[in-house]
C-alpha cells in the first residue's frame, strides 16, 4: 500500500464522516420538527442496528469463524453492554439525566466500534483496487446516512442537548477515519483481529436496539403511532438489506 493509497483512505473517510456534520446540522435547525419525530428516529436506528447485526455482520463473520466463536463473542459482548450501562447508570443513580443519557453513551460506544470496522474494511478495499475502495466508500456512506439520523435522534431522546448531541456524532464518525489509518499501517495485524471487533459490534448493536430503543417504543399507546413506528424499524431493516 502505497501513500497515495493512504491519501485515498484519508479522504474517502473523512468525506463520510462529513456526513454525520451535515446530517445532524440539518436536524439541528428543524429542532421542533425533531423533537415531534423522535420516536421515528429510534425505530429507524433500532431497525438499522439488527439488520446490520444480522443481516451483515453474523453472516460475514460465518466465513472466517466457527459458528459456536460468533456466538460466544457476541453474548460476551451483549454483557459486557449490560454491565457497562449499569455502571453508568450506578454512578449516576441520583440524577434522572444523566441516567437517561446512559442510553445515548452506548450507542455512541457501538456506533464509534461499527465506523472503527468500516474504516479498516475501507482500508482493505482499496489496498484490492483503488476503483473497489471507491464503491465501498459510496456504500458506506450510503448506510451511515439513515444511521447518523437515528444516532442524533436516540441521543436528543435520551436527553442530550442538540450541540452536544452534533459535537459527539461528529467525534464518534472520526473513528472510521482512525481505523482507516490503522488499517493502512497494521493491516495484518487488524485483520486477524477484525471478526472478533465485528462479533463485538454486532453484540453491541444488538443489546442496544432490544434492551435500551425497543423498549422506548413500546411505551407508545396510541395505535397509529405504534403501527407506524413498527414500519419504520422494519424500513431500518430493509435499508440495510438491500445496501
Amino acid at each position: 500500500m502505497t501513500i497515495e493509497m493512504l491519501e485515498q483512505i484519508i479522504i474517502a473517510t473523512g468525506v463520510i464522516s462529513l456526513i454525520s456534520l451535515v446530517t445532524v446540522a440539518f436536524l439541528g435547525i428543524k429542532e421542533k420538527w425533531l423533537i415531534a419525530t423522535t420516536h421515528y428516529f429510534v425505530a429507524l436506528s433500532a431497525g438499522t442496528m439488527m439488520g446490520t447485526a444480522y443481516l451483515h455482520l453474523i453472516p460475514e463473520l460465518t466465513e472466517s469463524l466457527p459458528i459456536e466463536q460468533i456466538l460466544t463473542v457476541i453474548l460476551i459482548a451483549f454483557g459486557t453492554f449490560f454491565v457497562f450501562e449499569k455502571i453508568i447508570r450506578w454512578r449516576h443513580s441520583h440524577n434522572d439525566l444523566e441516567t437517561k443519557q446512559s442510553i445515548g453513551y452506548m450507542n455512541l460506544l457501538g456506533d464509534g466500534i461499527h465506523n472503527f470496522i468500516d474504516g479498516v474494511l475501507l482500508a482493505s478495499t482499496f489496498a484490492i483496487d483503488p476503483k473497489l475502495g471507491i464503491m465501498a466508500a459510496v456504500s458506506v456512506a450510503l448506510h451511515e446516512i439513515p444511521q447518523e439520523i437515528g444516532d442524533f435522534g436516540v441521543l436528543i431522546h435520551s436527553g442530550w442537548s442538540k450541540w452536544k448531541a452534533i459535537k459527539a456524532n461528529v467525534l464518534i464518525s472520526l473513528t472510521m477515519l482512525i481505523g482507516g489509518i490503522v488499517g493502512f499501517y497494521v493491516f495484518n495485524l487488524v485483520e486477524s483481529t477484525l471478526p472478533y471487533l465485528t462479533a463485538i459490534a454486532a453484540g453491541g448493536f444488538i443489546y442496544i436496539a432490544s434492551s435500551d430503543l425497543i423498549p422506548e417504543l413500546k411505551e407508545e399507546n396510541n395505535i397509529m403511532k405504534s403501527i407506524s413506528h413498527l414500519l419504520v424499524f422494519g424500513l431500518g431493516i430493509i435499508i440495510t438489506y438491500m445496501i
